[in-house]
């Protein structure tokens, strides 16, 4: 099984923690985790995990998107992190585009209004800007991501 990682702007610091913290999970289950974002979320990524123990795969966003759109590629699970209005048009793409069972990834300070934009995909969302730690504890909430897959 496969997992698309996708993030935008990283604009506020719990996403890269919570990235690596689903890739972990991931990995564990044995999938195969791939990490899409702009330049910046990627560098994040690649300076928080050196020696890729948790991120094996990175692509450009727009690489990532062009991919499924020429259906190059594709996903068994797609984590999409949301922050903003950016990251609903990012989710709506993914499930556009490809067979992938989606899963939005919500935090900042205003989650409401993107959980309601989100309610076709699973959702894990919680108040997060600087402390991953109420994030985590939703992510901790899902017991086996290979199960959402069937």
């Amino acid at each position: 099984m496969n997992a698309l990682l996708m993030m935008g702007c990283p604009e506020l610091p719990v996403q890269t923690a919570a990235a690596l913290y689903i890739a972990n999970k991931l990995n564990r289950e044995g999938f195969e985790v791939t990490a899409a974002g702009n330049n910046a979320a990627i560098s994040l990524l690649l300076n928080s995990d050196p020696e890729k123990h948790y991120i094996k795969k990175v692509i450009d966003l727009d690489r990532c998107i062009a991919n499924l759109a020429e259906k190059k590629t594709d996903f068994d699970l797609c984590f999409v992190f949301i922050h903003s209005d950016s990251g609903i048009s990012y989710l709506a793409t993914v499930k556009s585009l490809s067979k992938a069972k989606t899963v939005a990834v919500i935090f900042g300070k205003d989650i409401e209004p993107l959980i309601k934009e989100s309610e076709d995909s699973i959702i894990i969302a919680a108040k997060a800007v600087h402390n991953p730690t109420p994030l985590r504890a939703k992510i901790d909430g899902v017991k086996s991501w290979a199960a959402l897959t069937k």
